[in-house]
């Protein structure tokens, strides 16, 4: 990159820095030797791209969903290495047997090519589009090996592989094959079996060190002996103790001061019995599993027995102290067991016995065997897919280079370009600088740098979703006309490249400068707005004082005496006197100041006169033109790309001209007939504008009567 080349370029200057012009292939056979700081961007996303996706794939080698300088650079030296005209790169044609190289590279993919216009039906003179492989399943039927390494059950018509294959993606996910099937491949099988080996070891533990099942259903046979095991523990040593003293038999059991207490209460909850022995201790030795048992126990004690005692012992009615010890014996081993289990992820979808019969069956050496049985037309079947990379290559490379290492197609405008999402109407307008956002959010983070005035809507398209989707979001610049009603919650109506519509409804808006034109009549609408806003808040101040003053008063004429006095009515001459005075002192400076104006307009040629209302306008609205200015000077592309993850390379200005065109207002067609009279509009209203120019007219003849306009006073 960047070393000495006898290539001679050339450039186009726009977005404020110099683009390179892609327009031969000896631009593309240079292109690694033209210095990346020219590019115009260094890596892009490969999704929210109007480009052809597979093709997106077959560049972005790693597939990290990015496309960097590296990879199209290798795209470019593929392709080129294998057409014998590279300028069909630049025109839109479809590719011939005579298109592809001479040599061993294009040969190979001359023979995919006649392979596949003999399935097509197309003679050796015919052509090909990226249309034609459109469809891979019907290149690659999935009962047909097709070099890819993987797998689908239709490859084998053995049943047992077929559902082995069946329960690997079921555990580890499916990959898809060439054909558009779910399969596995060898790195799946491998890793698949590996998991299956150490369940398989485990259970084979088991056996070894004579750990056996508690009966079919092991997790409850666990819970029931969990459940008793201190209560028949504590059943056997009382037991015990009978046998050491008999004298603690009638202790043991429960005495009759204890019964006598439980008969006075209610004995409808069992649970009020539960600190009674298990059983009456003249059972002896052997525990009865159905009667004589403790209300309070009996359903865990029927559960002992039929998930516990009936697949050990058999259909007993009673446990002996042996059994018992031999139970608990076999759990303890039984936990320790489970303890020493593989985590491993193919046991939440297979039992132990299916894990077992597939390492034991040998399948792992099966399945590989049709691994390598796909593997074995590799060759024929990669130029297929090298074909398919061409024909998408000869397609989509130089358009997806003139929006990478130049925005050639952007500010060209003669095609939209890759990024540019579709076109949105609203508020009279539409908008083509149309980027698809994900994170709105996150993307206004980094988009408010590019000084645009930006519209992030939510799209939706209820019921016909287009690309598995039924909504998205955008974001559009608004580069020309005025703010106008442009707000959240205001809706429009977004058309795609594809011509479909999408509901668009206003969810954020990034305020920026949009034109000049708007602000020079921003400190206007701001002060017009500003004097609405107080008129309003005045008017609502005393419309309160009004109605708080007539109920204070009607409240207070009921406890108020019927006469007042002659002081409350008296006026207060002189307390009011300083405010009349200062009212007069200002009334009188004020009549001199407008005196004064009056006196230097009155002064002036009638010429001068647009002079200095040019002069005024611009004193209100140069300001906030001069910094619209500007900030429209600083419109930039690139934080609007970087926050969709591009790297753009330079500042991609969108200047005052170039926004006018991404910006289209209405506008009435030519030839169109056009009403100017609105029936519906308010009539001219003079009376007002008599009123204003009476008071003109009456303020400069005082003015002139008292002397004011000094020489003027003559006349």
């Amino acid at each position: 990159m960047g070393s000495p080349s006898t290539h001679r370029w050339k450039f186009f200057r726009a977005g404020g820095f110099d683009q390179v012009r892609l327009e031969a292939p000896e631009d593309l056979a240079a292109l690694r030797n033209l210095d990346q700081k020219l590019w115009a961007a260094l890596a892009c996303p490969t999704a929210n791209l109007e480009l052809d996706q597979r093709m997106l794939a077959y560049i972005d080698v790693n597939g990290d969903g990015r496309i960097r300088a590296p990879e199209i650079l290798d795209a470019v030296d593929w392709t080129l290495a294998r057409l014998a005209d590279p300028g069909s790169l630049f025109r839109e044609e479809p590719l011939s047997l005579a298109s592809l190289h001479a040599g061993a590279q294009g040969q190979q993919l001359a023979i995919a090519a006649r392979r596949l216009l003999q399935v097509l039906g197309r003679g050796e003179e015919g052509t090909l589009t990226p249309a034609d492989t459109d469809d891979l399943a019907a290149l690659f039927p999935p009962g047909e090996p097709n070099g890819d390494g993987l797998v689908p059950a239709a490859l084998t018509t053995d049943a047992e592989l077929q559902q082995a294959i069946a329960d690997i993606i079921r555990c580890l996910g499916p990959q898809k094959d060439r054909s558009g099937e779910p399969a596995v491949s060898e790195a799946g099988i491998n890793d698949f079996f590996a998991q299956a080996r150490q369940v398989h070891e485990w259970q084979r533990d088991a056996e070894k060190h004579g750990v056996y099942s508690l009966g079919p259903d092991d997790e409850q046979a666990i819970a029931a002996i969990s459940a008793l095991r201190d209560k028949i523990d504590d059943y056997f040593t009382r037991v015990e103790m009978v046998a050491f003293d008999p004298r603690a038999a009638s202790i043991m059991n429960a005495d009759e001061g204890e019964l006598a207490r439980l008969s006075a209460m209610n004995l409808a909850d069992p649970g009020s019995v539960a600190e009674l022995p298990l059983a009456s201790l003249q059972h002896g030795e052997s525990l009865p599993l159905v009667a004589g048992i403790n209300p309070a126990w009996r359903a865990a004690m029927e559960a002992l027995r039929e998930h516990v005692v009936k697949p050990v012992l058999g259909d007993v009615d009673s446990l002996s102290r042996s059994q018992w010890q031999e139970l608990t014996a076999r759990s303890n081993a039984y936990f320790a067991w489970q303890a020493a289990k593989p985590e491993v992820g193919i046991l939440e979808h297979l039992t132990v016995e299916r894990i077992a019969e597939l390492v034991e069956g040998d399948y792992q050496g099966r399945l590989l065997a049709l691994v390598a049985r796909d593997m074995e037309v590799a060759e024929a079947a990669g130029g297929l897919v090298d074909l398919d990379r061409l024909l998408r290559l000869q397609r989509g490379l130089v358009p997806l280079l003139r929006n990478f290492v130049s925005f050639q197609d952007f500010y060209c405008r003669r095609d939209k370009a890759v990024f540019q999402a579709g076109r949105l109407y609203i508020d009279g307008r539409s908008c083509d600088l149309v980027v698809e956002v994900g994170d709105v959010d996150a993307h206004s983070k980094v988009a408010a740098n590019s000084e645009s005035f930006l519209l992030y809507c939510a799209c939706t398209r209820r019921g016909q979703p287009v690309r598995e989707r039924e909504s998205l979001n955008i974001v559009a610049a608004v580069t020309a006309g005025d703010e106008g009603e442009l707000m959240v919650g205001r809706n429009g109506l977004f058309y795609d490249r594809q011509g479909n519509d999408w509901d668009a409804t206003v969810v954020k808006v990034v305020q920026n400068a949009i034109s000049v034109r708007e602000a020079f009549w921003s400190p206007y609408r701001r002060v017009s707005r500003l004097v609405s806003e107080q008129i309003q808040k005045f008017a609502a101040s005393r419309d309160d004082a009004l109605v708080n003053n007539a109920a204070a008063r009607v409240g207070g004429a009921a406890a108020a005496p019927a006469e007042s006095t002659a002081m409350t009515r008296t006026f207060d001459i002189a307390r009011f006197a300083g405010i009349f005075a200062a009212l007069g002192l200002a009334v009188g400076v004020l009549g001199a100041a407008l005196a004064s104006i009056f006196r230097g307009l009155l002064a002036l040629q009638w010429w001068q006169w647009p002079l200095v209302i040019a002069g005024v306008l611009l004193l209100i609205s140069g300001p906030s033109m001069l910094m619209a200015w500007f900030k429209l000077r600083r419109r930039n592309l690139g934080p609007i790309l970087d926050a969709n993850g591009w790297a753009v390379n330079t500042q991609a200005r969108i200047n005052i001209a170039f926004g006018t065109t991404l910006t289209q207002l209405a506008r009435l067609p030519d030839g169109s007939d056009r009403a100017l009279r609105d029936p519906y509009a308010p009539g001219p209203r003079l009376l007002p504008w008599l009123l204003v120019l009476l008071v003109v007219v009456g303020a400069v003849f005082l003015a002139v009567r008292a002397g004011w306009l000094g020489g003027a006073a003559m006349l």
